[in-house]
């Protein structure tokens, strides 16, 4: 059994967090959150000591640090984006593992850094790629990698998840805190196209807004047209109509890719993968921050690139 802590228990996916650590086996030990709306612990962990200050949690963490058989092995970071790399710093030089959400770091030379005091410690940065362990996605990999077709495919990425007012209002909505659409919302998804498709070779912006973003990526087997949106107008009339706030939809050469389900235990395998030393680390991340990075700094050239179906058809607002 290994003994867990988790830093931002009071956010929308910690729940999964402990979901996986009770599904795996393990005990959480140790949590902090400045916000005390916590309660989702007892459903799990009862006798997990709670805490809204860092500086009290750092210390605890420290104290069992020095007794081998309660020692934090695992730092679960669930904190908000511009927070990852700071939470993970302090893992590894707690002497645990971290394993963080999405995205991972906002820039790529955040990465660099980590990986030095991984070096200096040597203790390993996860991350949770659950569509990599998405067994639709995985036999997608392999049906795309036993092609002997040398004709790139053309793939269409949608992705609309509607937010009310208050999205822009939190962190969120705060490029310097969440890295933009494109970032806190995308990321998964530009990783999925890495992981399916290899290198990228062009990446173009087309359009990028604090509820708006979509582009042009091509990789070394596809081109793709991208859109992501936080606009409920932009979720087709009829799945609307039936009162769906979220639209997502990939296709590959005119064939849509079904994957909505198998999602409820994907955090559960990602632990369990991890915890056979088969986790997702700082090089695997590499490429989707450098690409959500470029994403989130790049002009807006319309120009560049095959745009997206929504983006022609006037989804600009």
């Amino acid at each position: 059994m290994s003994n867990f802590a988790l830093i931002g228990t009071a956010g929308y996916i910690a729940p999964r967090h402990m979901k996986a650590i009770t599904d795996t086996g393990n005990i959480l030990l140790a949590a902090l959150d400045t916000s005390d709306s916590v309660g989702i612990i007892d459903s799990h962990f009862p006798d997990a000591h709670f805490f809204t200050e860092f500086e009290r949690f750092d210390r605890y963490v420290d104290v069992l640090r020095r007794n081998v058989n309660d020692k934090i092995d695992y730092v679960s970071i669930c904190s908000p984006n511009y927070l990852h790399d700071s939470h993970m710093r302090f893992a590894l030089r707690s002497g645990a593992d971290a394993i963080c959400e999405k995205p991972l770091v906002l820039n790529p030379e955040d990465i660099d850094g980590l990986e030095t005091i991984e070096n200096a410690t040597g203790q390993k940065v996860n991350t949770i790629l659950q569509l990599r362990v998405h067994p639709s996605i995985i036999a997608l990999r392999e049906k795309i990698r036993n092609s002997v077709s040398d004709t790139k495919y053309e793939v269409d990425l949608t992705y609309i998840t509607s937010r009310g007012r208050w999205y822009l209002e939190s962190w969120k909505g705060d490029v310097r805190k969440s890295g933009g659409i494109a970032t806190n919302i995308g990321v998964h998804f530009f990783d999925m196209l890495h992981f399916l498709f290899g290198d990228l070779q062009e990446n173009h912006v087309h359009l990028n807004t604090p509820t708006k973003a979509a582009g042009y990526l091509e990789f070394e087997h596809a081109r793709c047209r991208w859109f992501l949106s936080l606009d409920i107008n932009d979720v087709p009339d009829e799945p609307r109509q039936a009162g769906a706030r979220t639209y997502r939809s990939i296709t590959i050469n005119g064939e849509e890719i079904e994957f909505s389900g198998g999602f409820a235990d994907l955090h559960t395998r990602s632990y369990e993968e991890i915890l056979a030393g088969k986790g997702f680390g700082l090089n695997e991340n590499r490429p989707a921050i450098e690409m959500v990075s470029h994403i989130r700094n790049a002009q807006v050239q319309i120009g560049k690139g095959e745009q997206h179906p929504m983006l022609k058809a006037g989804a600009i607002g």
